[in-house]
């Protein structure tokens, strides 16, 4: 039996009539860089998120850019996140000219620490940058209560985690600026890059607005220097497509997680694999279902299911403060044991909703044939 780590392929093809529909629709009116297929999706993903304002642009890295500029980070000021994402979320500080002040991770969600916040501000520090990392919301009421206390805001980088809930409000309503990425394999993708912001604040959002248009109110006047960071119209317009069905998805992803755990614990693997766990009050959406594998099997258990054609991959096998590019941090191995311990033992599974029941079987009795 083949299961592939993701399956795209399937989803889109059930809405190939609509989607080729609203294609069509953008062809006929040439609406290519923004346009009407992006102003009502702002509007549509706006609502969805709980929030008074959406802006799309160009890619989720982007989205986290713009969000920073938006606060006016720049050289030397400080931003404190996590070591133990994807690259984009250093990336973006750097650029600026910013240092990325980092802070370890719960080993239980793979999410920052909160009680390790407050020694790391500074009066350099201008942002907190959390991530919502496999779909599950970082703990960001105890983030709220730092923020206002410090008086420093949030950007929760949920490219992973759109529709994700921490008591009953949604990722992109729990802080100053939400970021999300259209990455063809997060819950809600699209067929190319793209991304978007959100936020309540209205001076913020008219900021972003001009920001993805170099800085740009009014063509050719230019309050800021901006980027060119635009979400195109066909993207628009697939996205308006799939949004009503995001719901539903990211429901049977959770239904797949939970009948992993069923599995996990029928085959008593559970000293061998640690399965995800949800914190209360949470929704959590299942962008990624990563184990921990234990004995430093991971990589020998990756290479079994490979060879049987199980898909999985490693998110993420370096993390951050120990990447080459950011030598020039100085931190070394053992400054985010955490971090460090996660990079060697996660393994993700597949979990996407058209996933079938006899696949996850199959995944969960070869994983117990290779530790019996």
């Amino acid at each position: 039996m083949k299961v592939p780590l993701l399956d795209i392929k399937q989803q889109n093809d059930a809405l190939r009539p609509q989607i080729e529909a609203a294609l069509g629709k953008v062809l006929d009116t040439n609406g290519f860089i923004l346009g009407e297929e992006v102003a009502a999706l702002e509007k549509e993903l706006a609502a969805y998120c709980g929030t008074k304002y959406a802006i799309a642009c160009a890619s989720g890295t982007d989205a986290l850019l713009l969000a920073l500029m938006a606060f006016d980070v720049g050289f030397d000021d400080e931003v404190i996140t996590t070591p133990y994402s994807f690259f984009a979320t250093v990336s973006s500080i750097t650029r600026l000219g910013a240092v990325p002040i980092f802070v370890d991770v719960d080993p239980r969600t793979y999410n920052l620490n909160v009680e390790q916040i407050e020694e790391k501000i500074t009066d350099k520090t201008k942002a907190i940058q959390p991530v919502h990392l496999y779909g599950q919301c970082a703990e960001m009421e105890k983030l709220r209560e730092i923020s206002r206390k410090y008086n420093v805001p949030l950007v929760e980088d949920a490219a992973q985690a759109i529709g994700a809930e921490e008591n009953g409000k949604r990722a992109g309503a729990l802080s100053e600026i939400g970021c999300f990425s259209f990455y063809p394999s997060k819950n809600l993708g699209g067929m190319g890059d793209g991304g978007f912001m959100t936020t309540d604040d209205e001076k913020l959002a008219e900021k972003l607005f001009a920001l993805r248009v170099h800085g740009s109110k009014e063509r050719y006047y230019h309050k800021w220097v901006g980027l060119n960071s635009r979400l195109d119209g066909f993207q628009g317009a697939i996205l308006r497509v799939k949004l009503p069905h995001l719901d539903a998805w990211s429901d049977k992803r959770k239904q797949n997680a939970d009948y992993y755990r069923t599995l996990f614990a029928a085959a008593k693997l559970n000293e061998q694999i640690a399965v995800p766990i949800e914190r209360e009050n949470v929704r959590h959406i299942y962008n990624q279902f990563v184990v921990r594998v234990s004995s430093g099997q991971r990589d020998n258990l990756r290479q079994f299911l490979t060879e049987n054609d199980i898909g999985t991959d490693v998110y993420y096998p370096v993390s951050l403060h120990l990447q080459e590019c950011f030598k020039y941090l100085n931190y070394r191995d053992g400054d985010f044991p955490e971090s460090e311990r996660a990079s060697r033992e996660t393994l993700a599974l597949p979990i996407y909703p058209e996933l079938q029941k006899e696949q996850q079987e199959f995944v969960v009795a070869k994983i117990a044939e290779f530790f019996g």
